[in-house]
């Protein structure tokens, strides 16, 4: 079998935002994730940084013909699905760390991790999952507000020009953006 004729499909993401990719009913040959614009799947014999997409190129589709090549090759096993969605991360119970794994303890690392954690504690967010991952890498937070927890991104609750983020908070509504700015003292500057 080639990897032209190994027919995948992108599962749903877990809370870190790693796409599984599957073959047919339910057999997962690898994981695919974005990190700082690079993208990196995850398989049976560890991790590779496959980089930037070329231009055109969804790096979710170039991901999924790289597991479908090593897979029809012989170089990656496939488990099932189940397996997966049951090593799925979870949410932590108590605080989480300043930094995510991923992201070196450096002083400007640190400064910004300081910067968004005062953020989300101003504008009703909490970190559920790991430490600041950067700008534009994925983050799971639960909304105060409400509750809902999912994958947001800190550049979209930085706000821009020195004006709060959007009230807006996230898909799915939450208590309304009125009383979303009446809660929230930053709305009210």
């Amino acid at each position: 079998m080639s990897a032209t004729t190994l027919k995948t499909r992108i599962g749903e993401p877990d809370i870190e935002c790693r796409y599984p990719v599957i073959i047919g009913e339910d057999r997962v040959i690898g994981q695919a994730y974005r990190w700082h614009r690079d993208w990196l799947v995850v398989t049976s014999e560890g991790e590779h940084n496959l980089r930037r997409p070329p231009k055109g190129t969804k790096g979710i589709d170039m991901a999924a013909a790289y597991l479908a090549e090593e897979y029809a090759a012989g170089r990656v096993t496939a488990v099932a699905l189940d397996l997966v969605l049951a090593e799925a991360p979870q949410p932590l119970n108590g605080p989480v760390p300043l930094l995510h794994p991923r992201m070196p303890a450096s002083p400007r690392n640190i400064a910004g991790a300081k910067t968004a954690f005062a953020g989300l504690t101003e504008h009703r967010w909490r970190a559920v999952l790991h430490g600041f991952p950067g700008s534009d890498n994925p983050w799971c937070l639960l909304c105060e507000l409400c509750g809902w927890s999912g994958v947001r991104y800190w550049s979209h609750h930085r706000g821009r020009n020195g004006n709060p983020p959007s009230a807006h908070r996230h898909e799915g509504g939450c208590i309304g953006e009125d009383k979303v700015r009446a809660l929230i003292p930053a709305y009210q500057k």
